[in-house]
């Protein structure tokens, strides 16, 4: 199977292409490499992935509608994996342009790439972020989602009804999954795992937003990446969005305190008042999920919390 995976160079994208490579398919990569956050830290994920075989890359912006265009003309794709956007709640209040070309040009640009193409499949990243400021927990796909609370969230909802539109008019068969809180080896350095180790590591006090009175539904890398790739691998219907998530909250504290115990060290907290965008809770209703593909994510996050902090060290040698 010829697989394209978009976002290649980012975290979820490196861990979905090796897997991908390590079933025996063959894996083309694109990603624009852009500067959001470290490229170095972009390059080494990328490097993993050129040193194996099957493995070939082109460095792309999917909101380029005519390289985007020709890259569908010639891959020969069967299935399409699309993970490249423009990441991060807090940075759409900053940047709402970046969100607008990436999440919303780019993501016309590959449902037009595969259906002209006639792709198999596409699979592609939603967001917990759409059910916004819904209470009723846990999170199910039967909820309205009609109240996001930042920018980044009402792309991802609208991806979700762009790619209805083109399995309707179509019959492009897509699947969007809504991740909660991935975190894991060769995270991103927005996110919360990585920004309290660093800074326990350097000294620096920790923010901990609405005084620490928040729960996340923490995913570990590896079981989005079960998730994605047995569903790749499924029998596509027309439509489908999709929990991918632990199920099991964590509250803000134990997070932190599952990073001190693998640290062997204390943080400094900075208790803050909640941000802009954020919300105070989420959890995965993922049966729908575990009926499709037989899977459910369960790595327990201490376990999770350490393979990230082993990462971490070795790969910054501290």
């Amino acid at each position: 199977m010829r697989v394209l995976v978009t976002g290649t160079a980012g975290f979820i994208g490196m861990h979905v292409a090796q897997r991908l490579l390590a079933d025996g398919c063959d894996v083309v990569g694109v990603d624009s490499l852009d500067a959001y956050y470290d490229p170095a830290l972009k390059a080494a994920r990328l490097a993993r992935l050129e040193a194996t075989r099957g493995f070939s890359f082109e460095r792309l912006d999917v909101a380029d509608p005519s390289a985007t265009a020709a890259l569908f003309s010639s891959g020969g794709f069967d299935r399409v994996v699309h993970l490249a956007a423009q990441a991060g709640v807090r940075h759409s209040l900053e940047n709402p342009q970046a969100y607008a070309q990436s999440n919303l040009v780019g993501f016309v640009n590959v449902l037009e790439g595969c259906r002209h193409a006639r792709v198999g499949h596409l699979v592609y990243a939603s967001s917990s972020s759409v059910y916004g400021g819904n209470v009723k927990m846990p999170f199910s796909e039967d909820d309205r989602v009609d109240h996001p609370v930042s920018l980044y969230a009402a792309t991802k909802k609208a991806n979700e009804l762009m790619a209805h539109a083109y399995s309707h008019l179509f019959g492009l068969p897509t699947t969007g999954l809504r991740f909660f809180t991935v975190y894991g080896p060769w995270g991103r350095p927005d996110m919360a795992a990585f920004l309290f180790v660093d800074a326990i590591l350097s000294g620096r006090p920790i923010d901990v937003f609405n005084h620490g009175d928040m729960k996340r539904d923490f995913t570990y890398v590896d079981d989005i990446v079960e998730g994605v790739v047995r569903v790749l691998g499924c029998v596509p219907s027309p439509y489908r969005v999709l929990n991918i998530g632990n199920s099991d909250p964590v509250a803000l504290g134990d997070f932190i305190a599952a990073i001190e115990a693998a640290l062997g060290m204390t943080a400094q907290r900075r208790l803050l008042p909640m941000q802009p965008g954020d919300v105070p809770a989420t959890c995965a209703d993922a049966s729908a999920l575990t009926a499709l593909i037989g899977f459910t994510p369960r790595t327990d996050v201490r376990d999770g919390v350490r393979r990230f902090v082993d990462w971490y060290r070795a790969y910054y040698g501290r």
